[in-house]
């Protein structure tokens, strides 16, 4: 057994059997990433060229749309065939909707393209988790996880200034037909090492009589990010479009996920509640730096490059543990890193630390979203049955998606009636808001340590 261990040790990502697989999925959360924060810093250019400023949040909303929708499918479809059917079809819906916006000549069809772009995201996120958790040995998982924070960390630090490069040098259209051109090969990585995990699941619940609670939920996170756009009917919209996120979490996601149920229902419910304290700040920080203490926009993202550089290296550092009491440990020191780093903001916005200890604050925080976050998606891989791994990755990156939409349209729907004449309390609710889902977060690590089987089973 221990020549076992010390040979398990010893494996690496980019040994031969494992790296076709490693670098394709990189690759490809590196191309998802930039496509997510590039292209957003390319879109003011591209609705501008097709005269569609009308039409400018519906961009955005419509991958949001695809991707809630697929990522329901896809985790059933892992499930039932295995990860390469949805892997080879979400590459194929992520090609076209790259190639149907980089041809765009309106800007409704650029959305269309948007929108078909968010099927493939959708299903290529649980489709490289089921990949990861098939095709690879558990002891793996964690070091691939780092590597997805840094594809992820290396877009948000150089994507902006990349697609602006892009825009200006060869138009706006290569930032989707340059994406599709480096789509090709990374398939070719990918697709080959996943034919033989292709065995169904015994029992899968059809996908058919979930997927109409999933359009719900897509209907609902998009009403959500055009809230603010509603005018006089934004309360009444979020207040309808919280009720319909909360009915359609409460059939898609595992149960007991929203009364944080020991084992995987509380992993799944804190990757949602870390997100959504995570990005509801993330939103505010450069905004309050430059809006209230007169930071240049550059020199205000200055604390999101921090934050972002501490989660790779917050994720680097989880990839070194291998031991489950350690892991554990350090999960909840990741949540309580967070809830401190955010409470130090708070503190900076209501005046009581110099407004430098933002940066520091949110680098902290950036450092426990990096430890935790990884965890998770570790974690859950490895207390899903096999049969459900699917149906467990799909959940846990829904619960990420619908939680955030969530939050961020609550706090900024807070910040909006706040704003105009209280700015100071309006920016203190925004961060005391993230301060109580972290809060919330940090108290329940603890009820992820128990995992019931017979629960895992009969949550698909």
């Amino acid at each position: 057994m221990q020549i076992a261990l010390d040979q398990e040790s010893k494996m690496s990502l980019f040994s031969r059997e494992y790296r076709s697989l490693s670098i394709g999925a990189v690759g490809l959360c590196s191309m998802i990433a930039f496509e997510a924060i590039g292209v957003a810093a390319g879109m003011p250019a591209v609705a501008a060229a097709l005269d569609g400023m009308a039409l400018y949040a519906l961009a955005f909303a419509a991958t949001l749309a695809g991707s809630v929708v697929a990522m329901v499918w896809a985790g059933r479809d892992c499930d039932r065939h295995g990860p390469l059917r949805s892997m080879a079809i979400g590459m194929a819906c992520f090609a076209l909707g790259l190639l149907l916006a980089g041809l765009a000549d309106s800007m409704a069809i650029l959305v269309a393209g948007r929108l078909i772009q968010g099927l493939g995201v959708g299903a290529l996120g649980v489709a490289l988790y089921v990949s990861t958790a098939r095709a690879l040995p558990a002891s793996l998982h964690p070091r691939l996880f780092a590597l997805f924070s840094s594809a992820w960390v290396v877009p948000a630090v150089i994507g902006p200034a990349i697609s602006g490069w892009i825009v200006e040098q060869f138009g706006w259209r290569w930032l989707f037909l340059g994406i599709l051109l480096l789509l090709l090969p990374t398939a070719a990585l990918v697709l080959p090492p996943l034919r033989g995990e292709t065995e169904p699941a015994p029992a899968t619940r059809r996908s058919s009589k979930v997927l109409p609670w999933a359009a719900l939920a897509s209907i609902g996170s998009v009403a959500l990010s055009i809230s603010a756009y509603a005018g006089k009917l934004t309360v009444p919209l979020v207040l309808a479009s919280l009720g319909a996120v909360a009915v359609s979490a409460l059939r898609l996601l595992p149960a007991g996920t929203l009364k944080l149920a020991r084992g995987l229902p509380a992993v799944i419910a804190l990757r949602g509640l870390n997100s959504s304290a995570f990005f509801l700040s993330e939103a505010f920080v450069p905004l309050w730096l430059h809006q209230q203490r007169g930071w240049s926009i550059t020199a205000a993202g200055l604390a999101l490059t921090g934050g972002a550089v501490c989660w790779s290296l917050g994720s680097h550092l989880q990839s070194r543990m291998s031991r489950d009491a350690t892991r554990a440990t350090w999960l909840g020191r990741g949540c309580l890193m967070m809830l401190v780093g955010i409470a130090i903001c708070l503190a900076t916005v209501l005046r009581a630390l110099p407004e430098t200890s933002m940066l520091f604050g949110w680098s902290l925080t950036g450092l426990g979203m990096g430890v935790s976050f990884p965890m998770l998606g570790v974690l859950t891989l490895r207390l899903a049955p096999r049969d459900h791994q699917g149906n467990y990755s799909s959940a846990l990156q829904l619960s990420a998606a619908l939680c955030t939409s969530s939050a961020l349209a609550s706090g900024g729907l807070v910040f909006s009636l706040l704003q105009g004449q209280w700015p100071t309390p309006a920016f203190a609710g925004i961060f005391t808001l993230a301060a109580l889902i972290a809060t919330l977060s940090w108290r329940s690590v603890r009820r992820t340590l128990a995992h019931d089987p017979a629960q895992a089973r009969s949550a698909g």
